[in-house]
């Protein structure tokens, strides 16, 4: 079987502005970036938005392990088959970061017959949003510094400084470091920080705003610092909001690109689900459903993070309701969980089959909470066994659980048919009640515990003394009605990697606790969970390279 980069670079795309014309969209409302990937103008938005919206379908999976689950390319593949039923579909995607791009997760554009192209422009820089979220954030970063510089009119305590500065790389060595040194017209020496850009409060912000106006009165409202008096500082206070919107213009417009089968994908904004909010933009999301009858968009890593954050942060902001859930497993990754180590996952296993998916069993018990219905598909695999798939069917039918196989790793479009066939009697035959799991008027700790509890199965939450004090005065600053983003690792229900399976018996630790107030929600870290990720001891950067003729290879 070629690789996936070998797959795209095969491909022959058609010009974007053609995928554009089968939603009805005006070659004068694209900006293109070449001619396979353009923006989607602020006037194409002022012409569809009173339309009806499509349906909405989530794709989201179970618990991420080494085996792989391949929620992205489930989520492609899906958009492919409804074209191949002649649907007017069209896919919702986040961009990729470069940190696990070059890291140990690779690049996500999809994968095999079920990925979306230009693959390596995605991968890469792209219409370099990310570049742009980059230069505002490290621009409120130098206006803030710069302010204590020339008198600290402000009164900014330096030893309450919030704001961090990010780059899109997987760099340790810039977690903790200092800032300053030198002579005195470098600056007042501090301690300061990196996070990894799709971290960053300026990533969830674009992602979540609406229009300009909203863009710019939520960057207005990021809270950089606390003066002396321990009160906020802003980053209207310090007059950044104007020049940050200006880098920001046109990151704001979503992108438009298409899959090997020339479907439609709306791919915008990027935040990591395991410290952010973990969805594409708002607005990729509201355009697609302006455009199409059915939107196919995913959330970041398993249901635990990814869903839970688009139910209860993007939906709760945006007012959106979706229509149904896809939840992704693979039968090798539900042995995973059964224990069977990775080089093992092969073979036939039923009783380790049996005592991993228990972990897919939370998840279903978890969208269904939402009062969303539930379809479960599994990605397959050429080792996946007949014995096996029927366990887990049933498995999924005595839950109230829609069933189908997807095969378009292999096949594209084709191999998705029998999950868009089942999502199609969902949308027709099923009502959604969507509703967030919990309510905007309850207390912080409260939802927390909420989420800990209901979602992730702890007893209870623990609270380090740090985490009780911020958590504190986040509410005495008028704070405690945002819902909360929890930071917590992707590869566990709990907030220990280790506990795989279903794990009970335990205690959510938080460690500390932050508002960003001009997203629009509270952070939660839990755990050893960090910001800025490290390289692996072998990257996927040793073995990317470009030759001669300028052709990538080893991208993925």
């Amino acid at each position: 079987m070629k690789s996936d980069i070998e797959i795209a670079q095969e491909a022959v795309m058609i010009p974007i502005k053609e995928v554009a014309e089968a939603y009805g969209i005006k070659e004068d409302d694209l900006e293109a970036y070449g001619k396979y990937k353009a923006k989607l103008t602020d006037e194409l938005w002022e012409e569809i938005k009173d339309r009806p919206d499509g349906k909405l379908v989530l794709v989201t999976a179970i618990n991420p392990t080494p085996a792989g689950e391949g929620k992205t390319t489930t989520t492609v593949g899906l958009g492919e088959a409804f074209g191949k039923m002649n649907k007017k579909a069209m896919i919702a995607l986040r961009e990729p970061s470069l940190g696990p791009c070059f890291g140990i997760k690779g690049g996500a554009a999809g994968g095999g017959y079920a990925q979306v192209v230009p693959m390596e422009d995605l991968n890469l820089h792209f219409t370099g949003d990310f570049h742009a979220i980059t230069s505002a954030n490290n621009l409120l970063a130098a206006l803030l510094d710069n302010h204590i510089h020339q008198g600290n009119q402000l009164g900014i305590d330096s030893r309450q400084i919030l704001w961090k500065r990010c780059l899109d790389m997987n760099d340790r060595a810039l977690r903790n470091l200092v800032v300053g040194l030198g002579a005195k017209a470098d600056g007042f020496v501090r301690e300061d920080h990196f996070v990894i850009t799709v971290a960053s409060e300026i990533m969830a912000i674009l992602c979540l705003a609406n229009d300009m106006k909203d863009l710019k009165d939520r960057l207005g409202r990021i809270i950089v610092a606390y003066n002396f008096a321990g009160e906020p500082v802003t980053a209207a206070q310090l007059h950044a909001v104007g020049a940050m919107a200006a880098l920001l213009k046109d990151a704001l417009k979503p992108n438009l690109i298409q899959t090997l089968e020339h479907t439609g994908a709306i791919v915008h904004g990027g935040p990591f689900a395991n410290i952010a909010h973990g969805c594409n933009s708002v607005r990729a999301t509201k355009t697609a459903l302006k455009l199409a009858d059915v939107v196919v968009t995913e959330a970041g890593f398993g249901a635990d993070l990814g869903a839970e954050k688009f139910l209860d942060i993007k939906c709760r902001s945006a007012n959106l309701k979706p229509d149904a859930v896809v939840l992704v497993a693979t039968v090798r990754a539900l042995k995973y969980n059964g224990g069977v180590p990775k080089d093992q996952l092969q073979e036939e296993n039923l009783a380790a089959l049996e005592k991993g998916i228990v972990n897919l069993e939370k998840h279903i018990e978890n969208m269904q909470k939402y009062g969303v219905p539930v379809i479960v598909t599994l990605n397959s695999f050429i080792t996946d066994t007949e014995a096996e798939y029927q366990f887990i069917k049933k498995f999924c039918e005595d839950r109230n659980c829609e069933f189908a196989l997807s095969q378009v790793w292999e096949k594209g479009g084709e191999g998705g048919i029998e999950l868009a066939e089942k999502v199609l009697y969902t949308l027709e035959n099923k009502e959604s009640n969507y509703k967030p799991i919990y309510p905007d008027e309850m207390n912080l700790k409260d939802k927390i515990g909420t989420v800990a509890k209901e979602i992730y199965g702890a007893d209870g939450v623990s609270y380090v003394p740090a985490a009780e004090r911020a958590l504190k005065k986040i509410e005495d600053m008028g704070f405690g009605n945002l819902p909360v983003c929890m930071a917590k690792t992707q590869y566990s229900l709990s907030d220990d990697q280790t506990k795989l399976g279903r794990p009970e018996g335990f205690t959510i630790t938080v460690r500390d606790a932050y508002v960003s107030a001009g997203a629009g929600f509270v952070v939660a870290l839990t755990g050893a969970i960090m910001t800025m990720p490290g390289l692996p001891k072998k990257p996927a950067a040793d073995n990317i390279d470009v030759n001669e003729e300028g052709v990538i290879t080893g991208l993925f």
